[in-house]
């Protein structure tokens, strides 16, 4: 099978020569550390492209990606004209700092002394009121320099490759608000202030809307698989009551992925960190095709019984070695073992590709690295 055929097989949850496998993405993607580090074990050169700076994630090689039998590549949107989101360098309290200002008007900040990712260090709508909504900025998803050369881009790829083409991730309805209001006063005002949210969450959906409106537009009919999310849960299930969820935020989900489904024949995959096992049914129910990062190694996400109970309804994409107690910390042959047993799970009947759970971070030993993706591919294979 060519790489695109093998990842649409097992998205239909048919079954592929081999297990898919993917690097390279927003949520499925390598530490510029890690990055580095993985080059100099190979003795390869390269020029590190930051392809997200919150995150620190590299953009990797062709020779890496073909070297571990990647099956997917990448095509974004771009800064609309006039934004330039420059990374700019600040003092503050004795430290110099990396200072990013997003679309939204939302700050992140990297400290140059440690500089493993970003966090928010400006909440814009901190003291806003629900009535100061209809005066603030919001960007325009609707700004056609988002997509100038897109297609282009995706029919040259299109053309010239056979590898599966997957969109970067967007439709961050839920988590933008708390970026632009701040996490500990989001979560009160999902509890005392729902008119403040609802308005909130509906200009944030109506930009993804537009946005995606635009996109597809150019390339709905190119890629084959679609990413949004919002981290629903953390490690011990969901983040806030699931009933708050069903009745604020999984409509306004709902809408934007049957929106984007109404745009192109391409599959939709939801990310979500944690165990988020309680959510599954609302995911499929809002249209989601598939899951990541599937983070196996915490309560309620046992590979098996999600096989078990969501593996003919959903795609997991991901959960292929647990990436915080074996991963970074485990022999190469260990992480052999771990990959292969993992794979006896999901493979049955397709509807899984292989991929780390989440990001691979700085510090991972790149010899761990090599024998993750290695043993993806030697176990990957189905029987003839």
């Amino acid at each position: 099978m060519t790489s695109r055929e093998r990842l649409l097989a097992a998205v239909n949850h048919r079954i592929p020569d081999r297990v898919p496998v993917d690097l390279g993405g927003f949520q499925t993607g390598i530490h510029q550390r890690a990055y580095q580090s993985l080059l100099d074990l190979l003795g390869w050169q390269d020029e590190i492209v930051i392809q997200d700076p919150v995150q620190q994630l590299a953009k990797p090689c062709e020779q890496l990606l073909q070297r571990f039998h990647v099956d997917t590549r990448y095509i974004t949107a771009r800064k609309p004209a006039g934004f330039k989101g420059e990374i700019k360098l600040n003092e503050r309290g004795g430290r110099l700092w990396h200072d990013l200002k997003s679309e939204w008007g939302v700050v992140w900040s990297m400290p140059d002394d440690q500089p493993l990712y970003m966090d928010v260090s400006l909440h814009p709508l901190a003291d806003a009121s629900a009535a100061d909504l209809d005066h603030y900025p919001f960007p325009n998803g609707k700004d056609p320099t988002r997509f100038a050369g897109v297609r282009d881009q995706a029919l040259r790829m299109r053309k010239e490759t056979q590898y599966a083409l997957c969109t970067g991730i967007g439709g961050v309805i839920y988590e933008h608000c708390w970026y632009m209001r701040g996490l500990e006063r989001w979560f009160m005002d999902l509890l005392e202030n729902e008119t403040f949210c609802e308005r909130l969450l509906d200009r944030v959906l109506a930009y993804w809307t537009d946005f995606y409106t635009g996109f597809m537009r150019e390339v709905g009919d190119l890629v084959d698989v679609v990413m949004v999310g919002d981290d629903l849960t953390g490690q011990r299930g969901p983040l806030f009551n699931p009933k708050i969820y069903r009745r604020l935020v999984k409509p306004r989900q709902k809408a934007l992925v049957q929106h984007i489904k109404s745009l192109t024949p391409a599959k939709i995959w939801y990310h979500t960190c944690g165990s988020c096992a309680t959510y599954i049914p609302d995911l499929i129910d809002n249209g989601v095709d598939i899951l990541n990062p599937v983070q196996i190694g915490i309560p309620g996400m046992d590979p098996a019984a999600l096989k078990q109970q969501f593996g003919r309804q959903i795609t997991f994409w991901g959960g292929g070695i647990d990436a915080q107690h074996v991963l970074p910390s485990a022999s190469p042959a260990v992480i052999r073992e771990h990959v292969r047993a993992n794979l006896e799970v999901f493979k049955p009947g397709g509807g899984y590709v292989f991929n780390n759970v989440h990001n691979i971070q700085a510090g991972v030993p790149p010899q761990n690295i090599v024998a993750m993706f290695d043993a993806a591919c030697e176990f990957g294979f189905y029987d003839a």
